[in-house]
């Protein structure tokens, strides 16, 4: 395998082939036999999980907060990401043949990292608007609102895209003869923009947003810490509300941080600071199952929403209180339209 094919094998969408050789060992016997069904079980219980975050936030009254804007984008965000992961799983099953045509390459894998920058970026502007409600509750009030929070929504979105342009632009269905089939594969033009694109991932796709995200909760953790000692009055809701952007930002690392130490290794190999004949291979396996840990945090974010609190709960019930509510108006009225008809039709009888 020489040096093109295998910086394919190491990307973040596992879309690449690799050698005959390498299914015949029990590492990616594992991966074939564990990674679909996997695939398949996230997928679903993500799609529903994230379809029920957003039909909540669609039908519950009143107009949706800030917190609940960035909440729901991120809830699409993920939805995005898991529309895709059957192709991806139909393609670990057929050994990384892709049969799906140039146009799926590019869309399937750009969904990927839009969802990865939409995602982590959501994150940080819900705990920035932690930060800005709880420790500068006069001074940023003005930035809290509604407005302002759709366009930089709007805004990381765009940011997304623009990040994922690489992939659209270098990914493709290109033909193996070594392997004897099609694969939708990356391939730089040059060695140092793989070596860009890497740094890209880690340092915007990972190592900023932790500092602003440390930054904030270690700062929104002093208040709470003020208000139990008294110096503030206490408020129950903005603790609540802090333990669940928490928990969201903590499984969001959890799974995240381990496809971002497999990408650093992969720029210490670039740099002949590691030996890639050495790493090769725990690269390649490493990387499978890395990846797919971190789309596991895709189906995480609505059980968070769910469990950790009473709000989103009273939100659920509130829907559904009303929708049982409309439904008993629909039947009282019309057994009362039955109970005049009948009532006519004994009039008419008697006459």
């Amino acid at each position: 395998m020489d040096q093109g094919e295998h910086e394919a094998t190491i990307q973040l969408q596992n879309s690449t082939l690799a050698p005959p050789a390498m299914f015949n060992s029990s590492d990616w016997h594992i991966v074939h036999a564990i990674v679909p069904p996997y695939i398949f079980i996230v997928c679903l219980a993500g799609i529903l999980g994230n379809a029920f975050v957003l039909f909540v936030f669609f039908f519950q009254r009143g107009k949706w907060t800030v917190p609940e804007i960035y909440l729901g984008n991120l809830a699409l965000a993920d939805l995005i990401l898991l529309a895709c992961l059957p192709f991806w799983a139909m393609n670990i099953l057929n050994h990384f043949y892709w049969p799906y045509g140039e146009f799926l390459c590019k869309v399937v894998n750009l969904s990927i990292i839009v969802n990865m920058y939409a995602s982590i970026y959501m994150l940080v502007m819900v705990n920035l608007d932690r930060y800005l409600a709880l420790v500068l509750i006069m001074k940023a009030r003005w930035l809290r609102r509604r407005r302002n929070a759709k366009v930089i929504c709007f805004c990381l979105w765009l940011f997304g895209v623009i990040m994922g342009i690489p992939t659209a632009a270098f990914r493709s269905v290109q033909y193996i003869p070594s392997f004897q089939a099609e694969a939708c594969i990356i391939h730089y033009p040059f060695d140092s923009w793989k070596l860009a694109h890497h740094l890209q991932l880690v340092l915007l796709g990972f190592a900023l947003p932790l500092l602003v995200i440390v930054f904030c909760s270690c700062n929104i953790l002093w208040v709470l810490q003020k208000r139990m000692d008294g110096v503030f009055p206490q408020n129950t809701n903005d603790r609540k509300a802090t333990v669940l952007v928490s928990a969201v930002t903590l499984f969001f690392f959890i799974c995240w941080a381990p496809f971002h130490i497999f990408t650093s290794l992969v720029i210490l190999c670039d740099l002949n600071i590691l030996d890639l004949d050495a790493w090769d291979h725990i690269l390649d396996v490493g990387t499978q199952f890395t990846t797919y840990l971190a789309f596991l945090n895709s189906c995480l974010n609505p059980l968070l929403y769910v469990c950790s609190g009473q709000y989103f709960k009273r939100k659920v019930s509130d829907i559904y209180k009303r929708r049982r509510s409309s439904t008993g108006s629909v039947a009282t009225t019309l057994q009362r339209s039955v109970i005049a008809t009948r009532n006519d039709q004994i009039k008419t009888g008697v006459l």
